[in-house]
């Protein structure tokens, strides 16, 4: 079974408290070995222990309320699938691709995803907690209303994520491109962007309070905050 949340990276600087940035945990999976998945369909609430799903089709199928406990999903098509209210615990998910995939209100905790290539993924009021997403690209990333707790995004590419309302603590963005985020009506606590590749704000940008930013991003940041406040600037 994987190990449920273990020291992560530590945060060194300094915010503009004074007080150093708490570092997000990052899950230790160790997986045991794995059982291949028979086929077939998902069911709703279905329990899958212990699984390899590798190169599976599992577009327009209904696993709202599965649980996934130490599984592997590996190169799975993901295409309109049902996932409402999914948990998925000490797993890794490599390559998944889809468009629609639906995992609103899921909790995903001690989980990597890896290389995913996904678009219109829907995780508003899912609970994200202890999870790595490292590479790949999202498009239209849904998580309005999400509580998000130890989440690091590495080196990957979020086009238009929405985090509208959701809860952000311990949150770290390293080597990301981010493109038009939203973070209307966000909480943030102790979340770090300095180490972001391409950091844009399309709305919320007063919401970056709790968030932590480098000289050159709040450069770059200054027509977005000097239009927020109603500054105008002219030569």
């Amino acid at each position: 079974m994987g190990g449920s949340g273990g020291t992560g990276s530590s945060g060194g600087a300094s915010g503009s408290s004074g007080t150093a940035v708490k570092g997000a945990r990052r899950p230790e999976l160790r997986l045991p070995a794995l059982e291949p998945f028979g086929g077939g369909e998902l069911e709703p609430d279905g329990d899958y222990d212990g699984l390899e799903f590798r190169e599976a089709d599992l577009a327009g199928q209904d696993g709202g309320g599965a649980r996934f406990m130490d599984c592997a999903l590996t190169g799975c098509a993901l295409d309109e699938t049902r996932l409402q209210h999914a948990r998925v615990l000490d797993s890794v998910l490599t390559g998944l691709r889809g468009v629609g995939t639906n995992l609103a209100d899921a909790t995903l905790r001690d989980v990597e995803v890896v290389d995913a290539r996904l678009g219109g993924l829907q995780l508003h009021g899912a609970v994200l907690e202890r999870v790595v997403v490292r590479g790949g690209k999202i498009d239209y990333l849904n998580l309005r209303a999400a509580r998000l707790k130890d989440v690091v995004f590495e080196s990957c590419v979020l086009v238009e994520p929405d985090f509208g309302g959701a809860r952000l603590e311990r949150v770290e963005f390293v080597d990301c491109v981010l493109k038009q985020v939203d973070l209307t009506a966000a909480v943030l606590k102790d979340v770090d962007l300095r180490a972001a590749a391409e950091l844009g704000i399309g709305r919320g940008v007063d919401r970056l309070a709790g968030a932590v930013i480098s000289p050159g991003q709040l450069i770059d940041l200054a027509p977005v905050l000097a239009a927020e406040m109603g500054i105008r600037v002219e030569g």
